[in-house]
Order: structure tokens, then sequence, then C-alpha cells
């Protein structure tokens, strides 16, 4: 999918508007244009009409063409030259290292943290597995080891990153149960409850509120109040889904946190300035009450510190959303629904 967003109002501040922004291999494309959501089997134009039909791959190279035509300036979304995606990546995460503005650790982090946590229950059987191998298994180990490695030299990691050994890895631990006599039942009945209970939880209950708050968003879909409708997420980035779940053109923004593509040492992204003094920001951000978002979503930590600007911009509560049991940092435990109270009678 090609995703491109934009506020057609531009606001004055730092941050007033979103940036149509996606990821081509040969650079990250910006613009400022209308809400348009591209697949290659339709498209959802948000201009006055709210007009959605079907575009295939001919369609969509149309369109751009259109597009490309009737703008007084290059949009670059034809590139007359070659671009090796892997080039780009080794170049974004190892020669320039950008990757560590979303946090960095020890080289040790992957060995120490990163796969006894994703192993998890199945470590001892691993360790065992790998002891009793035989050596023409060595070679998947060695694939275990190496993956491992490599990403270790990345200052930025995650656990993500070394899912793709988890099969190598299950396959150790299947060696291991194959070959305990005694102990074979209760170790696999040790297996399955002690990651049914946790994938049970974590799947169903923790940090579910970033997917159920989006119900309440989705719901605006419905309504004759739609086309005036403006969903503000006060959250950390990407903490909830976007327009992957909210299937109409509904304006909505939230906190961005792009790393800084020019160099600029001092740089800060929107989401950690607005979080430096939440209140602040808010009444320099909507110093004017036309350009104040009719829905407001945010934390359970944050209502505290924002709570004088609710009162006098109108807000008021109509959801709580459970998030989550271990509440931590920006992160708290509820999330909330704020609506303007002159918007409830549309709404």
């Amino acid at each position: 999918m090609v995703f491109l967003h934009q506020n057609s109002n531009e606001h004055h501040g730092n941050s007033s508007y979103n940036f149509c922004s996606f990821l081509l291999p040969n650079k990250r494309f910006q613009d400022r244009e209308q809400l348009q959501i591209f697949s290659f089997s339709s498209i959802c134009d948000c201009y006055t009409s709210h007009r959605c039909y079907p575009m295939d791959t001919f369609g969509l190279q149309s369109f751009f063409a259109r597009t490309e035509e009737s703008r007084p300036y290059r949009t670059h979304l034809h590139s007359s030259w070659w671009v090796l995606v892997q080039l780009n990546f080794l170049k974004f995460n190892v020669l320039q290292n950008l990757a560590t503005f979303y946090g960095s650790h020890p080289w040790h982090w992957y060995f120490t943290q990163g796969l006894p946590v994703i192993l998890g229950t199945h470590l001892p059987f691993f360790i065992h597995g790998c002891v009793l191998a035989p050596k023409r298994y060595h070679i998947l180990l060695a694939a275990v080891v190496w993956t491992v490695v490599v990403y270790s030299m990345l200052s930025h990691k995650e656990f993500r990153f070394i899912y793709p050994v988890l099969p190598f890895c299950m396959f150790f631990c299947g060696y291991s149960l194959k070959h305990l006599k005694a102990w074979k039942k209760a170790a696999a009945s040790f297996l399955l409850f002690s990651n049914a209970l946790p994938a049970l939880y974590t799947g169903l209950i923790h940090q579910r509120g970033s997917l159920d708050v989006m119900s309440h968003v989705q719901q605006l879909c419905n309504t004759s109040y739609r086309s005036q409708a403006f969903v503000f997420f006060m959250m950390p980035c990407h903490s909830t889904p976007f327009y992957s779940h909210v299937h109409c053109p509904l304006k909505m923004r939230f906190l961005q946190c792009p790393p800084d593509l020019t160099g600029n040492g001092s740089y800060i992204d929107e989401a950690d300035v607005f979080y430096s003094n939440p209140l602040g920001w808010l009444n320099k951000e909507f110093h004017n009450d036309t350009l104040l978002p009719s829905h407001l979503i945010f934390f359970s930590v944050l209502e505290q510190e924002i709570s004088s600007f609710l009162v006098v911009r109108g807000y008021e509560k109509t959801a709580t959303v459970f998030h989550t049991h271990v509440p931590e940092g920006r992160v708290g435990s509820h999330i909330y629904v704020y609506r303007k109270k002159t918007e409830m009678n549309h709404s």
C-alpha cells in the first residue's frame, strides 16, 4: 500500500500539518497533498466528494502521471536512476547509524537479553539440544549464531530483528525433548502451560487498548459529522493503528517521531517536544479555537497535566479504554477519549 496523508488546512505553528509521507526505494517523498490512500485494487480520494473507485496498476501509474503533469514542480515519483535497496539499508543503519535515534543497546544485548527473552521457557531445552545435536546439525546452530552476531554489530536492537532464528532454535528444543525419557511428558506439559498462559494474557488483555480505542474512532465513519471530525492522538508515536482500522476518509493526526536525515545534532522530534511540556505545546499549537480537534485520545497518565486545557477548551471524557496492568513512563493503564462539548449535538 502507498499512503499519502495531508491536512488540506495549513495551520500556524511548528507541526500543525501532516506531511504526506511514504518510503520509496530512492528517498522519502514528502509533499503537501489531500488525503489519498492507494492500493493496487482501489483508491480512496479524500476530496469534497469522498469518492472511492477501483484502480489497478495501470490506473495507479496513470494517476501518478496525471498528478505529475498538473504540478508546477517535480514530485520525483518517476526516478531515472537505479536504486539498490540493500545499499540504502546499509547506508542508513550502518554507515550513518541513524537507527540509534530510536535507542541503542550494548553489543551483548541479543545474547544476554534478546535471545533468552524470545526463547522464554524453551531456553534450557535449546541449550540441551545444542549439546546433544550431532555434528550434521551444527550448520543450523551456526546460522543462529551468525545472525545474532551480525545484528549485534548494530547499535539499535529489537527483539523482532532476531525472530527469524526461532524456527532453527525450535529444532534444537525438539531434539532435546526427543531424547528426554523419564521427564518427556512433564517437560512437554511445562512448555505448554508456561507458554499458553502468557500468550493468552498478552494476546487478549495486555496492551489491548491500542486496538480497542480504534473501534470508538471507527464509529465516526458512520455519522453525518464525519466530514467535520478531527481526531488527534496525543500518545507516543505509532501507539495505535491508523487508517488500517479506520476505513473512511477521516481527518486524523498523531505525534510524529521521524529520524533526522539532515545531520542536525540538536534535532528533537515532535513527540519529545510535546512530552517536554504538554500543556504549553497544546496552548501554542491550538491557539485558535478553529484549529482544535473534535476528539482527543491519550493515555491516562497525561490527563492531570493537561486538565486545565481540557476544561478551558470545553472537552468532555466520553470513553475510558483499558490498556495494561503495567503502566510505564508515557504509557498509562487506560486510554481516554475526549470530545469537544460543542460537537456533542452533531455526533
